[in-house]
């Protein structure tokens, strides 16, 4: 798996990712082989590199199977662009028009639920929220499952991952795109968005819009009660809330934002893990990192064996894949590459994630991409 900007693409190499509009039209579909007409316009987009499955055209490896389905992603994302836009040209919302979505993305994250998550989707940037909301929505659905939820409390969570971030529509948008700093009174705005979201939510009549809008206000709190707005502490924020909170982080880590390239699913792991003691809930967070691919599949790793690549990686061992070891210390290719289970050696075997600007070189140097060692 190589990230490559978009100049550097060539037909036939196959993306990791999906790229969507906000009508949820697919620029890009994951596990396709890119034609130059596809390129071009993708050249025309604010999307400035994408992740490809190998940097050799010639190379046809199928990147993992995704957690949720193309279609029922796209006309999530349809169906949210619509009811978010629906309430800020009327200013009426219906949820129950998107109960059947939730109900398509919660058969998806049940049925697939032993694929992990390896990479998220792509959006453009002024369209970020309505793809967001999805993503969310899907991880929410993962990780209540796993807490146990059944039925209509996971149809209320799914959809309240789909209307976390409704308050946002008070907020102008070139304030949600701005690269720099907020200003004091810029962010003040953006934090009054949870509140904003729960006034309009707990305006509904439907049965389950006291829990949407508890979801909806709570999604910034942290356990240690440095969130807002109202700096909540442990067991005060909802069950839902907390499980919301860890997927939109997450998520909004690893996506490309005007403000900050996308985090790489181990550098995500780090910060939400390592770097944000008190934030949140630490068992939902260990058990939802069980089932995230911290090493997505085809990611190039540094061991104390030589250079490696991951070819398989399985829920509740995401921290020690299946690799292949392709090269030794020095960058050389081995004579007789070899798989080995990551489980069975120590913690510290892995020593470094290459990034691109190793990785590039690397290829370069042994004159020959390491996503050729997938397809043994």
């Amino acid at each position: 798996m190589v990230h490559l900007l978009i100049k550097d693409l060539q037909p036939g190499m196959i993306s990791t990712q999906s790229i969507y509009d906000h009508n949820g039209k697919a620029i890009l579909t994951r596990g396709t082989a890119m034609t130059r007409e596809q390129i071009d316009q993708l050249a025309d987009t604010d999307v400035t590199e994408i992740s490809v499955v190998s940097s050799d055209p010639d190379i046809s490896v199928l990147p993992p199977d995704d957690v949720l389905e193309e279609d029922t992603r796209a006309d999530a994302i349809r169906k949210v662009y619509n009811t978010f836009h629906g309430l800020e040209e009327t200013g009426d919302l219906d949820p129950a028009t998107l109960t059947p979505t939730a109900e398509s993305i919660l058969t998806d994250a049940l049925e697939n639920r032993e694929n992990l998550v390896q990479l998220t989707d792509i959006r453009m940037h002024d369209d970020y929220t309505f793809g967001h909301c999805v993503n969310v929505a899907v991880l929410s659905a993962i990780l209540g499952s796993l807490c146990d939820l059944t039925g209509a409390d996971l149809i209320t969570l799914t959809m309240g991952g789909l209307l976390h971030d409704i308050g946002k529509l008070i907020v102008p948008q070139d304030i949600l795109t701005k690269p720099e700093q907020l200003s004091s009174r810029e962010l003040y705005l953006v934090q009054m968005h949870p509140e904003a979201g729960r006034i309009k939510l707990n305006t509904l009549s439907t049965p389950n819009a006291p829990m949407l809008a508890t979801i909806a206000g709570q999604h910034h709190e942290h356990i240690d009660g440095r969130g807002y707005p109202d700096h909540l502490v442990g067991d005060q924020i909802h069950l839902f809330s907390r499980i919301v909170a860890i997927a939109d982080v997450y998520d909004a880590l690893t996506s490309v934002r005007s403000y900050k390239p996308a985090y790489r699913p181990h550098i995500a792991y780090k910060i939400m893990t390592k770097c944000s003691p008190g934030q949140f809930d630490e068992h939902l967070l260990n058990l939802f990192f069980d089932h995230v691919a911290i090493y997505p599949v085809g990611t190039v790793l540094k061991t104390t064996m030589g250079y490696a690549i991951v070819k398989k990686a399985e829920p509740g061992r995401t921290q020690t894949p299946i690799v292949c070891v392709f090269g030794d210390l020095n960058g050389s290719v081995l004579e007789h590459p070899f798989t080995i289970d990551l489980q069975k050696f120590p913690p510290d075997t892995v020593t470094s994630v290459l990034e691109e600007m190793e990785l590039v070189p690397l290829i370069f140097r042994m004159r020959v991409d390491p996503s050729k060692f997938l397809k043994d």
